[in-house]
Protein backbone atom coordinates (compact mmCIF):
# COMPACT_ATOMS: atom_id res chain seq x y z
CA UNK A 1 0.00 0.00 0.00
CA UNK A 2 1.02 3.51 -1.08
CA UNK A 3 2.37 5.56 2.35
CA UNK A 4 0.65 8.98 1.97
CA UNK A 5 1.34 10.29 5.40
CA UNK A 6 2.96 13.73 4.05
CA UNK A 7 -0.08 14.19 1.45
CA UNK A 8 -2.97 16.66 2.34
CA UNK A 9 -5.83 15.83 -0.34
CA UNK A 10 -8.92 17.54 -0.76
CA UNK A 11 -11.84 16.14 -2.15
CA UNK A 12 -14.63 18.20 -3.73
CA UNK A 13 -18.00 16.71 -3.74
CA UNK A 14 -17.06 14.60 -0.66
CA UNK A 15 -19.97 13.36 -0.11
CA UNK A 16 -20.46 11.74 -3.01
CA UNK A 17 -20.25 7.79 -3.37
CA UNK A 18 -16.88 8.30 -4.93
CA UNK A 19 -15.76 11.10 -2.63
CA UNK A 20 -16.19 8.60 0.52
CA UNK A 21 -14.35 5.85 -1.22
CA UNK A 22 -11.56 7.87 -2.46
CA UNK A 23 -10.98 9.29 0.81
CA UNK A 24 -11.69 6.22 2.68
CA UNK A 25 -8.60 4.76 0.62
CA UNK A 26 -6.45 7.67 0.65
CA UNK A 27 -7.10 7.47 4.55
CA UNK A 28 -6.00 4.07 4.53
CA UNK A 29 -2.80 4.66 2.82
CA UNK A 30 -2.33 7.52 5.70
CA UNK A 31 -3.05 10.77 3.69
CA UNK A 32 -4.67 13.74 5.45
CA UNK A 33 -8.05 14.13 3.84
CA UNK A 34 -10.25 17.03 3.62
CA UNK A 35 -13.76 16.58 2.08
CA UNK A 36 -15.64 19.47 1.04
CA UNK A 37 -19.91 19.26 0.48
CA UNK A 38 -22.56 21.74 0.53
CA UNK A 39 -24.53 20.23 2.99
CA UNK A 40 -23.00 20.36 6.77
CA UNK A 41 -25.26 17.31 7.64
CA UNK A 42 -24.38 15.28 4.11
CA UNK A 43 -20.73 16.20 4.03
CA UNK A 44 -19.62 15.46 8.59
CA UNK A 45 -21.47 11.82 7.54
CA UNK A 46 -19.50 11.34 4.69
CA UNK A 47 -16.51 12.03 6.67
CA UNK A 48 -17.17 10.30 10.00
CA UNK A 49 -17.54 7.26 7.36
CA UNK A 50 -14.78 7.96 5.56
CA UNK A 51 -12.70 7.19 8.56
CA UNK A 52 -11.29 10.43 9.90
CA UNK A 53 -11.46 12.84 6.90
CA UNK A 54 -12.26 16.84 8.04
CA UNK A 55 -15.41 17.59 6.43
CA UNK A 56 -15.71 21.50 5.24
CA UNK A 57 -18.93 23.16 4.03
CA UNK A 58 -18.74 25.26 0.70
CA UNK A 59 -21.05 26.40 -2.26
CA UNK A 60 -18.01 25.79 -4.64
CA UNK A 61 -19.97 27.18 -7.74
CA UNK A 62 -19.23 30.62 -5.15
CA UNK A 63 -16.06 32.38 -5.90
CA UNK A 64 -15.55 34.17 -3.38
CA UNK A 65 -16.82 31.48 -0.40
CA UNK A 66 -14.19 29.65 -2.21
CA UNK A 67 -11.06 31.54 -1.78
CA UNK A 68 -12.89 31.81 1.21
CA UNK A 69 -12.50 28.01 1.71
CA UNK A 70 -9.01 28.14 0.69
CA UNK A 71 -8.02 30.66 3.15
CA UNK A 72 -9.45 28.57 5.95
CA UNK A 73 -7.42 25.25 4.84
CA UNK A 74 -4.03 27.02 4.39
CA UNK A 75 -4.65 28.39 7.63
CA UNK A 76 -5.11 25.25 9.59
CA UNK A 77 -3.38 22.74 7.31
CA UNK A 78 -0.93 24.28 5.35
CA UNK A 79 -0.67 23.52 1.48
CA UNK A 80 -2.47 20.38 -0.04
CA UNK A 81 -0.77 18.50 -2.19
CA UNK A 82 -3.89 16.57 -4.87
CA UNK A 83 -7.65 18.17 -5.13
CA UNK A 84 -10.11 15.50 -6.69
CA UNK A 85 -12.57 17.20 -8.32
CA UNK A 86 -15.63 14.71 -7.99
CA UNK A 87 -18.34 17.52 -8.08
CA UNK A 88 -21.29 16.49 -10.90
CA UNK A 89 -24.58 15.75 -11.59
CA UNK A 90 -26.22 14.51 -14.51
CA UNK A 91 -29.34 15.77 -16.85
CA UNK A 92 -30.45 14.42 -19.87
CA UNK A 93 -33.36 15.20 -22.46
CA UNK A 94 -35.05 14.34 -25.66
CA UNK A 95 -32.79 15.38 -28.59
CA UNK A 96 -31.38 18.07 -29.66
CA UNK A 97 -34.45 20.04 -29.34
CA UNK A 98 -35.14 19.33 -25.79
CA UNK A 99 -31.62 20.70 -24.07
CA UNK A 100 -33.21 22.82 -21.82
CA UNK A 101 -31.49 26.14 -20.48
CA UNK A 102 -32.19 25.32 -16.93
CA UNK A 103 -30.68 22.13 -17.78
CA UNK A 104 -27.02 23.87 -18.70
CA UNK A 105 -27.00 26.20 -16.10
CA UNK A 106 -27.28 22.86 -13.37
CA UNK A 107 -24.60 21.31 -15.70
CA UNK A 108 -22.16 23.91 -16.46
CA UNK A 109 -22.39 25.15 -12.76
CA UNK A 110 -21.65 21.77 -10.80
CA UNK A 111 -19.06 20.58 -13.49
CA UNK A 112 -17.64 23.60 -14.88
CA UNK A 113 -17.87 26.26 -12.47
CA UNK A 114 -17.08 24.27 -9.14
CA UNK A 115 -14.09 23.15 -11.28
CA UNK A 116 -12.34 25.87 -12.18
CA UNK A 117 -12.95 27.77 -8.66
CA UNK A 118 -11.43 24.93 -7.05
CA UNK A 119 -8.20 24.83 -9.36
CA UNK A 120 -8.07 28.24 -9.42
CA UNK A 121 -7.79 28.49 -5.30
CA UNK A 122 -5.08 25.52 -5.14
CA UNK A 123 -3.54 25.17 -8.24
CA UNK A 124 -0.02 27.09 -7.03
CA UNK A 125 -0.23 24.64 -4.06
CA UNK A 126 -0.62 21.88 -6.53
CA UNK A 127 2.16 23.33 -8.19
CA UNK A 128 5.06 23.77 -5.19
CA UNK A 129 3.89 20.15 -3.88
CA UNK A 130 6.29 18.03 -4.60
CA UNK A 131 3.42 15.39 -6.06
CA UNK A 132 0.81 18.04 -6.83
CA UNK A 133 -2.18 15.75 -8.53
CA UNK A 134 -5.36 16.78 -9.78
CA UNK A 135 -7.30 14.44 -11.00
CA UNK A 136 -11.59 15.11 -12.09
CA UNK A 137 -13.97 12.27 -13.33
CA UNK A 138 -15.66 12.33 -16.49
CA UNK A 139 -17.37 10.31 -19.25
CA UNK A 140 -16.97 8.18 -22.28
CA UNK A 141 -19.56 10.05 -23.38
CA UNK A 142 -17.13 13.09 -24.48
CA UNK A 143 -15.87 11.06 -27.51
CA UNK A 144 -19.18 9.41 -28.10
CA UNK A 145 -21.87 11.85 -27.18
CA UNK A 146 -26.01 11.35 -27.85
CA UNK A 147 -28.36 13.85 -28.70
CA UNK A 148 -30.10 13.13 -25.33
CA UNK A 149 -26.96 13.97 -23.47
CA UNK A 150 -25.32 16.63 -25.34
CA UNK A 151 -25.57 19.30 -22.66
CA UNK A 152 -23.89 16.74 -20.33
CA UNK A 153 -21.13 15.76 -22.64
CA UNK A 154 -20.32 19.48 -23.94
CA UNK A 155 -20.04 19.74 -20.12
CA UNK A 156 -17.70 17.37 -19.53
CA UNK A 157 -15.48 18.04 -22.23
CA UNK A 158 -15.04 21.42 -21.60
CA UNK A 159 -14.09 20.11 -17.70
CA UNK A 160 -11.82 17.90 -19.51
CA UNK A 161 -10.30 20.91 -21.47
CA UNK A 162 -9.89 22.66 -18.44
CA UNK A 163 -7.77 20.22 -16.87
CA UNK A 164 -5.46 19.65 -20.28
CA UNK A 165 -4.73 23.61 -20.21
CA UNK A 166 -3.64 22.74 -16.18
CA UNK A 167 -1.88 20.23 -17.21
CA UNK A 168 -0.70 22.82 -19.85
CA UNK A 169 0.48 25.07 -17.24
CA UNK A 170 2.20 22.66 -14.51
CA UNK A 171 4.27 21.36 -17.56
CA UNK A 172 5.86 24.95 -18.89
CA UNK A 173 6.13 26.21 -15.43
CA UNK A 174 8.15 22.97 -14.67
CA UNK A 175 9.95 21.99 -17.16
CA UNK A 176 12.09 18.60 -17.14
CA UNK A 177 11.42 19.04 -13.37
CA UNK A 178 7.68 17.86 -13.89
CA UNK A 179 6.54 16.55 -10.24
CA UNK A 180 2.73 17.86 -10.61
CA UNK A 181 0.26 16.60 -12.80
CA UNK A 182 -3.61 17.05 -14.01
CA UNK A 183 -5.37 13.86 -15.01
CA UNK A 184 -9.26 12.89 -16.19
CA UNK A 185 -10.43 9.77 -15.50
CA UNK A 186 -13.50 8.53 -17.86
CA UNK A 187 -16.11 6.24 -16.99
CA UNK A 188 -19.79 4.97 -18.55
CA UNK A 189 -21.01 5.46 -15.06
CA UNK A 190 -20.34 5.14 -11.80
CA UNK A 191 -21.99 1.75 -9.00
CA UNK A 192 -21.77 1.58 -5.86
CA UNK A 193 -22.79 -1.05 -3.23
CA UNK A 194 -25.96 0.88 -2.29
CA UNK A 195 -26.79 0.98 -6.09
CA UNK A 196 -26.66 -2.57 -6.49
CA UNK A 197 -28.71 -3.28 -3.02
CA UNK A 198 -31.61 -0.65 -4.38
CA UNK A 199 -31.99 -2.07 -7.50
CA UNK A 200 -30.35 -6.36 -7.42
CA UNK A 201 -32.33 -7.03 -10.39
CA UNK A 202 -30.14 -4.65 -12.20
CA UNK A 203 -26.20 -5.72 -13.51
CA UNK A 204 -25.06 -2.57 -14.54
CA UNK A 205 -23.29 -3.50 -17.47
CA UNK A 206 -19.95 -1.33 -18.36
CA UNK A 207 -20.46 0.77 -15.17
CA UNK A 208 -17.17 1.00 -13.12
CA UNK A 209 -17.49 1.05 -9.71
CA UNK A 210 -16.41 3.83 -7.46
CA UNK A 211 -13.85 1.65 -5.52
CA UNK A 212 -11.64 1.31 -9.01
CA UNK A 213 -11.78 5.11 -8.72
CA UNK A 214 -10.70 5.30 -5.28
CA UNK A 215 -7.54 3.20 -6.14
CA UNK A 216 -7.30 4.66 -9.50
CA UNK A 217 -6.93 8.38 -7.56
CA UNK A 218 -4.68 7.03 -4.62
CA UNK A 219 -2.24 5.29 -7.25
CA UNK A 220 -1.61 8.94 -8.69
CA UNK A 221 0.59 9.80 -6.07
CA UNK A 222 3.25 7.10 -6.49
CA UNK A 223 3.41 7.57 -10.43
CA UNK A 224 5.51 9.63 -11.88
CA UNK A 225 4.31 12.82 -13.12
CA UNK A 226 5.35 13.02 -16.54
CA UNK A 227 3.30 9.78 -17.16
CA UNK A 228 0.70 11.40 -15.82
CA UNK A 229 0.51 14.67 -16.45
CA UNK A 230 -2.24 15.75 -19.43
CA UNK A 231 -3.64 11.80 -19.37
CA UNK A 232 -7.19 10.81 -20.18
CA UNK A 233 -7.31 7.35 -18.66
CA UNK A 234 -10.64 4.91 -19.13
CA UNK A 235 -11.61 3.26 -15.92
Amino acid sequence: MADLSARTVLIAGGSSAAGIAAARALRAAGARVLMVGSDRGRIEEAAAAAGGAVPLVCDLADAPAVQVLAADVHERFGKVDGVLHLVGGWRGADGITGQTDADWEFLSRNIVTTLRNVVRAFYDDLLASAAGRLAIVSSTAVTSPTAGGADYAAAKAAAETWVRAVASGFAAAQGTDLHSAAVVFAVKALVDDAMRSAHPERRFPGFTDVTAVADACTALFEEPAGGLNGARRVL
